[in-house]
């Protein structure tokens, strides 16, 4: 068993290529830990939000704090706190915070690929 303790989240600024604007994050389950099972805690500073991307496996998000945006090619989703996701196999997406709030959620993940795409060009909603 592992337990990662909420008291000692130390969330750091992300430069991973999937990131646009300040986005911080802190890893709760990586490969050390979970056999395939990948959860972190990541912080979208207003403006702050994935590229386009998709993942080859299935990805749950549990938002925690303030307001953000889920998007599809089709929709934009405006999600708060106890909003959860399911985002399907390699269905293009991107999340973050709207152009004026900031938004927390947890990624749930499994071990696979994810393939980072063109960064967001425009944002519909706020």
């Amino acid at each position: 068993m592992h337990i990662s303790k909420g008291k000692d989240v130390d969330l750091q600024r992300s430069s991973r290529d999937i990131f646009t604007g300040s986005v911080y994050q802190h890893t709760h389950i990586d490969d050390a830990t979970g056999k395939r099972l990948r959860i972190n805690l990541v912080k979208f500073a207003p403006g702050g939000r994935t590229t386009w991307h998709t993942h080859s496996f299935e990805q749950g998000l549990v938002i925690v704090e303030g307001r953000g945006i889920v998007a599809t090619e089709a929709h934009e989703h405006v999600v708060e706190p106890g909003d959860v996701i399911v985002i399907p196999p390699e269905e293009k997406h991107w999340h973050g915070g709207t152009e004026t709030t900031s938004m927390a959620h947890y990624s749930i993940n499994q071990e696979g690929k994810t393939t980072v795409l063109e960064p967001v060009e425009k944002v519909l909603t706020d």
